[in-house]
């Protein structure tokens, strides 16, 4: 059996994935957590052979809790389950070292093929994902603006479009509220934005905004 630890900040999702896998009888559901800073600390204990990660989650999110979880321990898979589809996530998460990615639109079939696939040593992008993926390399293709933010960068543009305000955003990265100032100045330079409102649009229109959440919570 794969041990699963299954992360999602939604109790009901996480309870129609779990039914779905175990239904599988291929895979067993180790742990579920609700945060990518939960996420972590399970890790630490379970040891499963690969995370299930959102990305949209309370806290720091699926982005850092897969850098923090792989700078830990490198050869833990981990395979992104989320609704982002555009680009910006996929090539994000990949390069940080996640071995799928998968979209909640994918059916229960798919999602056992990209646990088998990366359990044993194997990679597995969502086809959609990775046409879009190799269509972005192609020469011609204008480069996309979020690609030039560094990884701090782009956490706190995350953090921005979801609304938290510069404490709240420090608190959570452990910044002091001045450097917090700092990378926004940055971004508005790199992005070329007049104000915070321009940098929302930008991250609407690369899609790193979850229109579906109940409230605002970082990636």
């Amino acid at each position: 059996m794969i041990k699963i630890l299954l992360t999602d900040d939604h109790a009901l999702v996480r309870t129609g994935i779990k039914r779905l896998l175990e239904d599988s009888q291929q895979v067993e559901i180790t742990g579920e957590a609700e945060s990518g800073e939960a996420c972590i600390k399970m890790v630490q204990e379970l040891k499963p052979d690969i995370i299930l990660m959102d990305v949209n989650m309370p806290g720091i999110g699926g982005v850092e809790a897969c850098r923090r979880i792989l700078q830990r321990d490198p050869k833990q898979k981990i395979i992104i389950l989320t609704i982002h589809s555009e680009q910006t996530f996929p090539k994000r998460l990949l390069e940080i070292g996640a071995k799928g990615y998968l979209t909640k639109e994918c059916n229960i079939n798919e999602m056992i093929l990209a646990i088998n696939q990366v359990n044993n040593g194997g990679s597995y992008i969502e086809p959609r994902i990775a046409q879009q993926l190799a269509l972005s390399l192609l020469p011609g293709n204008c480069e996309n603006p979020v690609d030039r933010l560094s990884r701090r960068e782009f956490q706190v543009m995350l953090m921005i479009s979801h609304g938290l305000s510069n404490v709240e955003i420090s608190e959570k990265l452990c910044l002091s509220p001045k450097t917090v100032s700092t990378y926004r100045s940055r971004l508005l330079d790199k992005l070329n934005a007049h104000n915070e409102v321009d940098l929302i649009k930008i991250a609407v229109e690369q899609g790193m905004v979850e229109f579906a959440q109940s409230e605002p919570s970082p990636v």
